[in-house]
């Protein structure tokens, strides 16, 4: 991509890069890990001159079977939660449909942003995570026990 003058990598991270969620810490840590990695490659790319950028994705619920494939940490049941019995709740929560959330993609692209929320639902979250990091906790682990227990 340098070689040819131009490009643009978007590597999609998730609103859990955000905030993190009780039984998906080893998914918080790896969308995390995708959000610092693309901040640093930016930076870099931007301070060597080259004309190629990056734009971390941090999309909310979006309306796909992840879901269905989605596995919690064993810890969830040492809580005495049920996971299992979660995954219908949690399908209700994917309200942004996938050509929608493309197309935020594109336009972010477009504009050259470091950064892309996709979804009210993820522009919540941010906003949670940034006035209220200590009492977002708490919410987030009453909705987890209201869900799962």
């Amino acid at each position: 991509m340098r070689a040819s003058g131009e490009g643009h990598i978007v590597n999609v991270s998730s609103v859990f890069a955000l905030i993190s969620v009780p039984g998906q810490g080893a998914y918080n840590a790896s969308k995390a890990a995708v959000h610092g990695f693309t901040d640093a490659l930016r930076m870099e790319l931007e301070m060597s001159g080259a004309q190629v950028s990056a734009t971390s994705v941090h999309p909310g619920g979006i309306k796909t079977n992840i879901a269905h494939s989605s596995r919690s940490d064993a810890s969830i049941k040492t809580l005495g939660l049920d996971a299992e019995g979660g995954r219908e709740k949690f399908d209700r929560l994917l309200v942004t449909d996938p050509e929608k959330a493309a197309k935020f993609i594109l336009i972010a692209v477009e504009k050259d942003k470091r950064r892309v929320l996709i979804g009210r639902d993820a522009y919540l979250i941010d906003s949670m995570a940034r006035l209220l990091p200590g009492a977002y906790q708490q919410a987030v682990k009453r909705f987890v026990r209201r869900s799962l227990g």
